[in-house]
């Protein structure tokens, strides 16, 4: 395990926030558990990989520039799936240490390795130290565990989604600071605010779904410390708004959502979910590792590429930030481009097509529940989709 220490120089850090979630399959109508990232970064091309660790089959979400294909989100063939946030509070004064942003190392070694929680535990315990993260790492695998590690150079809390006194509602929000950490610090807290109360109300609802944190959580405009919904404001007005510390921002590069799977329930039904990009502009992309190394062409590019999907996405993201050039100007949103009296917004379009992928998919994959996986089906529904999804780009959006 020393290539933690050899690799130190190659890595490539998670530089900005994220807002994530871990639901335990007790409050999930299904009694699934789910996994969810709003994964935010200056790494705007990210793309998903296929690759064959020393235990398991994974599939990533990368950087597209990165040649070590370090992991910010995965799942793999035992039903294993991981993601992080960045954390600016868990690391203590004391600590010198230079090793750090080592985070999507620590995921990739346990995509390839880790079959259970218990066994990401023993990694780290193994794994020499500084660790070199400062990160809240949310898990769910095939037995039913799901939680949060949050991890500094030396130590670690398990904060146990299933466990009542650590997740009395059943799920387990994190940003941009840990619990176990220090106290009002770090960053996150107007984001976690907002996260929280859409959470509560999706339980109240019975709607703690994939569909939930792919077309309302990554996609809210609600800003629950000053009362705004920019969402009501769009139909209004053609204006551009501030937009800081809402869920979805300037830095948001992708979203992962992965629903896990029952006890004794085969781990190829394990589904992950990829809006590539800005997601406002993206769809959603369902994924599962037992279809092998075949991928959607869109969401997926060989060596140093950049995957088709996130290149439409940041050409559209681009009409929505008319400042970008200028400094702060990314806090700024031509908001029309989002929503609008005409129904013709990337949310409101994106939307309507993220519900009828889902709707497919759900006939696909409960099909396999009745029967078995099929990799061919998958793949044969990856080449529908690849054709769909550019032809939704190019009957809604001048992208060619």
């Amino acid at each position: 395990m020393r290539i933690l220490v050899l690799l130190v120089l190659l890595t490539a850090g998670e530089v900005f926030a994220c807002t994530t979630a871990i639901i335990s399959g007790k409050v999930t109508p299904d009694g699934r558990p789910l996994l969810w990232k709003h994964r935010d970064s200056d790494q705007f091309n990210n793309k998903v990989v296929y690759e064959v660790g020393p235990r398991f089959r994974y599939l990533a979400l990368i950087n597209s520039n990165d040649p070590e294909h370090h992991a910010w989100a995965g799942t793999n063939s035992a039903g294993f799936a991981i993601m992080n946030s960045a954390s600016y509070n868990i690391k203590p004064k004391s600590d010198s240490a230079r090793v750090e942003d080592l985070e999507g190392l620590i995921m990739k070694l346990a995509l390839g390795r880790c079959a259970t929680i218990s066994d990401f535990a023993q990694m780290l315990d193994t794994l020499p130290k500084p660790w070199g993260v400062s990160a809240n790492f949310g898990i769910i695998d095939a037995k039913g565990g799901a939680g949060f590690f949050e991890v500094n150079n030396y130590t670690y809390r398990f904060f146990d989604v299933n466990n009542t006194n650590d997740a009395p509602e059943g799920y387990l929000i994190r940003t941009n600071f840990s619990i176990s950490g220090e106290t009002n610090k770090g960053a996150g807290y107007i984001r976690y605010n907002t996260a929280t109360n859409l959470f509560r109300e999706a339980k109240a609802a019975g709607l703690l779904t994939p569909e939930f944190l792919l077309t309302k959580a990554s996609l809210s405009l609600r800003h629950d410390i000053t009362g705004t919904d920019l969402a009501k404001e769009a139909v209004k007005t053609d204006k551009i708004y501030p937009f800081r510390d809402y869920i979805v921002r300037y830095y948001s590069s992708s979203t992962i959502v992965v629903q896990g799977v029952l006890p004794k329930e085969p781990t190829d039904f394990a589904t992950m979910w990829v809006k590539l990009g800005f997601q406002p502009a993206s769809v959603a992309i369902p994924l599962w590792v037992g279809a092998g190394g075949v991928l959607p062409e869109l969401i997926t590019a060989p060596e140093q590429q950049n995957a088709k999907l996130c290149d439409f996405t940041l050409k559209l993201k681009r009409q929505c930030f008319p400042l970008d050039s200028w400094a702060e100007g990314e806090n700024y949103i031509l908001l029309s481009k989002l929503m609008n009296k005409d129904q013709t917004g990337l949310i409101q379009l994106t939307t309507i097509f993220d519900r009828e992928i889902i709707g497919r998919t759900k006939l696909l994959v409960d099909r396999w529940r009745r029967f078995e996986f099929s990799p061919t089906e998958a793949a044969n529904f990856y080449l529908e989709l690849n054709r769909d999804v550019q032809q939704f780009y190019k009957t809604h959006f001048d992208l060619w």
